[in-house]
């Protein structure tokens, strides 16, 4: 061990040296791959001195592959070696010499620092791992002798070329490169991306020099470029892009300390705030960087504004959000380029003569990628950009753009200036893929990712690459659009009716689907600007109206749209349905049928957008109430409490009857309700009562019921037993304790002094185990009750790590209903397990009822309301006693 020492010593201090100018370069990525560069040499030299000490044959060697046989190191990456062994020798595991000598060897990396990843081989081996499988094939694509025989090094080589098929590389690798793609959703634009393996991360630049090494055009993006495979702008706009997603990869390393890959929101603002940005007061602002030369052309989409400076946006709020923005837009660069390159490596080992078939004097059809007739087309016809995202969508038979027209848009970039935008021809052109009757989504996302939608349409630009700091949306500001766009074109699709009949339903009888379309694309295209948003949208879309040629009828419901995008979620999920009040302020809102439809399909469409997580069949059902109860009203039927509750009333008697219940056993539940309960639930929910509690009335036992809920997800749970100052909050923490969620609580009293509520619960394992669960609320939530012992202490569940990133400041607003009869609870925190119980164990303890219970949950964040009275909310003393330990409890 004291020979290896000064090898280690001599190794910690050269990497030590190398970190800290990683970590001091700022913003600059210039010297970058130099730094990595002395990483590799630094551990190469460690590696000589090594095999030197173990003595072995002198006709083996050791050759560095895979990335470090790039000659570049990241400060925790692997040192993949390989040790190549003469055909002729024995195999090590025979040979206890030759063993020891490997053991020997790999133990004094390690011992020296180096985290070696090591096989031993001989090049027959070699060969045949590579003919089986091609990720040994490219990691020895990239081998290095660091040390040993020369002439065994040259011989794997040849043989290894001799085996290696450029077209069946190709083919291998791009079906790598989708399925990895696809493990990352396809898109580059998660909010904890892997630079290295998401799309548009370091990957995607390695598979392109992989396969065009392995057809012969070049080991370099130089040696591509005279090759002619790729243009000197193009190797400007790879090296800028490449040296910041190095930059940032070598960052993550040495801030967490270990081997990582990705911008995990943990680490983001401490990468965010290496490259120099920090947030500023006032809670908005940025120190920009500094950019060196070799970032004056990052990133790939960047343009001169009408004013010829860049696009006005307002300044980042945190450091992490500026940081990925401009990954964002690296990842989007390295995306299209990747896509032209591997098209043009493609036709270079294919050169097939595909017939071109014209499509109109400026585009072919060339094996159903769209082909420009040159490669000026653009410069010299501009109109001709936003034709080909028309024919793209109306000519069914075109599935993508060839590698000669993606380069022709690519540098038809400057052309998108203002006067692009403001021709008549293009504002026609780009109202008419709105209102195609297919392919608008294909269009939109195509126009995204080739950076001509941000360049025509210049609000939007604002919002590409940004991120969301709300907890519930899981993508960027642009892809949630295009998302939500998406989900408002398939409510037009009759292949997709199955989703959301409603939806579908309403959507079959509109007559002009491109004003949803326009709505969905700027509801949210204001965000991130400070004020409110929906407002700030409603005057883009006016602009955009205006000088679309739109008619000022449509113009008014595009505006309500994007206006009012927000509300009809918010009353449906946060205020009491069974309120006329409620309802008939909300048709006030809205105005007229034509409208209210349009704001359901919106709705449906933005939270569907948000998150896979958000959306669920009670929150349809909620957004379902309210539209049929908006449209009686708009409808000349004015809310009359009397004959909804007669309404509802005879609908369970219809059911009771099918059921063959005795004659009148209902009575005696109904003779104990008042008008709230039948005005709070449903037909269906009051037989349902009826059936289970008629016999029940008035003795002293727990009755708890449970069944499927009718949304389709999920369990109702019915509890009678007489009222108690507690049971809400025994109930929640029984729930909380069994790992369900409660959606939504019906609390009611009834007038012999029986508490009747009904809850909306959901599980994970629910579908799977319905009757064990079901059983096992029946039995054991009726047993607490009648126990009735002390309050369980909530449950401490872990925090994720969004929460822990992306704190939520805990908000408590406590006021009176209309009436000042009842009083609404509001509660907005960051969620965990147990929140709801904490909550009700501090209103129990004030001995406040709580009457109605909607819960929000929006990804990790919660928004619930409650309604509740009790004699100590008539004092402002114990009501701010209340906010404060609410307040305190949701902190904790």
């Amino acid at each position: 061990m004291t020979e290896l020492t000064p090898f280690r010593e001599q190794y910690s201090a050269g990497k030590a040296g190398v970190i800290a100018a990683l970590a001091g370069s700022g913003a600059s990525t210039r010297g970058i791959h130099g730094l990595l560069q002395k990483l590799g040499q630094l551990t190469d030299n460690t590696l000589r001195h090594l095999w030197q000490l173990a003595e072995f044959p002198p006709d083996a060697c050791l050759i560095a592959v895979g990335g470090f046989g790039r000659g570049e190191l990241f400060p925790h990456s692997d040192v993949d070696v390989l040790l190549l062994l003469p055909d002729d020798s024995v195999d090590v595991e025979d040979n206890p010499a030759l063993k020891a000598k490997v053991e020997g060897f790999i133990s004094s990396c390690w011992d020296c620092g180096l985290h070696i990843g090591s096989s031993v081989r001989t090049a027959a081996h070699c060969v045949e791992e590579a003919t089986k499988d091609v990720t040994v094939q490219t990691s020895l694509l990239e081998m290095r002798l660091v040390t040993g025989s020369a002439e065994g090094y040259q011989r794997l080589q040849a043989q290894l070329d001799a085996i290696l098929d450029p077209k069946a590389f190709f083919i291998a690798k791009t079906l790598e490169m989708r399925q990895r793609h696809n493990k990352f959703d396809n898109t580059p634009y998660a909010l904890e991306p892997n630079c290295k393996e998401s799309p548009g991360g370091l990957r995607d630049l390695q598979v392109v020099l992989w396969v065009a090494r392995a057809a012969g055009l070049g080991k370099s993006w130089d040696e591509l470029a005279k090759n002619g495979l790729v243009t000197t702008f193009e190797v400007r706009q790879i090296k800028a892009n490449e040296a910041l997603l190095s930059l940032i990869r070598a960052r993550l390393h040495i801030i967490a300390g270990r081997r990582e890959d990705r911008l995990v929101f943990d680490l983001q603002t401490a990468v965010a705030e290496s490259f120099g940005y920090c947030a500023q007061s006032g809670n908005r602002g940025e120190r920009t960087p500094a950019l060196d030369a070799a970032q004056v052309v990052l990133p790939l989409d960047r343009a001169v504004s009408p004013r010829g400076g860049r696009a006005a946006r307002r300044p980042p709020a945190r450091p992490s959000e500026a940081l990925m923005r401009r990954y964002y837009w690296t990842a989007k660069a390295v995306t299209q380029l990747n896509q032209i390159l591997l098209l043009n490596i493609e036709e270079q080992l294919s050169p097939c003569n595909y017939p071109l078939r014209p499509l109109n004097e400026r585009f072919f059809d060339k094996a159903g990628m769209l082909e420009v007739v040159s490669d000026d087309l653009y410069l010299r016809e501009p109109h001709a950009i936003l034709e080909t995202f028309l024919l793209f969508a109306t000519h069914v038979g075109i599935r993508g753009l060839s590698a000669r027209t993606l380069r022709a848009l690519y540098n038809a970039r400057g052309m998108m200036n203002a006067k692009f935008r403001t021709d008549p021809v293009n504002r026609a052109t780009f109202l008419r893929i709105l209102q195609q009757p297919q392919g608008i989504t294909h269009a939109m996302r195509l126009m995204n990712q080739t950076s001509v939608l941000g360049r025509y349409l210049w609000v939007f630009r604002g919002i590409v690459g940004q991120m969301q700091h709300d907890l519930f949306h899981v993508y960027t500001v642009d892809q949630h659009i295009l998302m939500v766009l998406r989900n408002m074109r398939r409510f037009f699709m009759a292949e997709h009716s199955h989703e959301y009949p409603m939806c579908s339903q309403l959507a079959a009888g509109w007559d002009k689907p491109w004003i949803l379309y326009i709505a969905a694309l700027f509801h949210d295209i204001a965000k991130g600007r400070g004020g409110d948003h929906s407002e700030l949208g409603q005057k883009e879309v006016r602009i955009f109206c205006r000088q679309h040629g739109i008619a000022a009828e449509d113009t008014r419901l595009i505006e309500f749209l994007v206006g009012e995008h927000l509300s009809m979620s918010r009353v449906a999920q946060k205020e009491d349905l069974s309120n006329p009040a409620v309802i008939a302020a909300f048709a006030r809102r809205v105005g007229n049928e034509r409208y209210l439809t349009a704001l359901y399909l919106l709705t449906v469409a933005d939270i569907r957008g948000t998150s896979p997580k958000v959306w669920n069949a009670w929150k349809g059902k909620l957004l379902e109430d309210l539209y049929r109860y908006t449209l009686r009203v708009l409808g000349g039927r004015a809310p009359d409490a009397a004959a909804e509750i007669e309404a509802r009333k005879r609908g369970a008697l219809t059911l009771l009857a099918l059921h063959a219940e005795p004659f009148q056993a209902y009575k005696a539940l109904w003779d104990t309700l008042d008008v709230s309960y039948f005005m709070r639930h449903e037909a269906a929910d009051i037989a349902w009562h009826a059936r289970h509690l008629s016999r029940h009335i008035g003795k002293a036992v727990v009755t708890v019921r449970v069944r499927q809920s009718a949304t389709g997800e999920g369990m109702q749970v019915l509890v009678y037993t007489p009222d108690a100052p507690d049971l809400f909050v025994r109930i929640c923490g029984f729930f909380d304790k069994a790992g369900f969620s409660i959606l939504d609580a019906k609390v009611h009293t009834t007038n012999n002094g029986f508490a009747l509520d009904t809850f909306q619960v959901t599980s994970e394992p629910l579908e799977e185990h319905y009757r064990e669960l079901a059983t096992m609320v029946e039995v054991n939530l009726g047993r607490i009750l009648e126990e009735k012992g002390p309050l369980p202490p909530p449950s401490k569940g872990r925090v994720s790590r969004r929460v822990k990133s992306f704190p939520v400041t805990p908000r408590v607003d406590l006021r009176p209903d209309e009436k000042a009869q009842r009083w609404l609870l509001s509660v907005s925190a960051s969620d965990r397990v147990g929140l709801l119980y904490l909550i009700a164990r501090v209103l129990a303890n004030h001995h406040i009822n709580v009457k109605l219970a909607k819960v929000t949950t929006l990804g990790e964040r919660v928004e619930d309301t409650f309604l509740i009275d009790g004699p100590e909310l008539q004092h402002n003393k114990a009501q701010i006693a209340i906010e404060t330990e609410l307040l305190k409890a949701l902190s904790d």
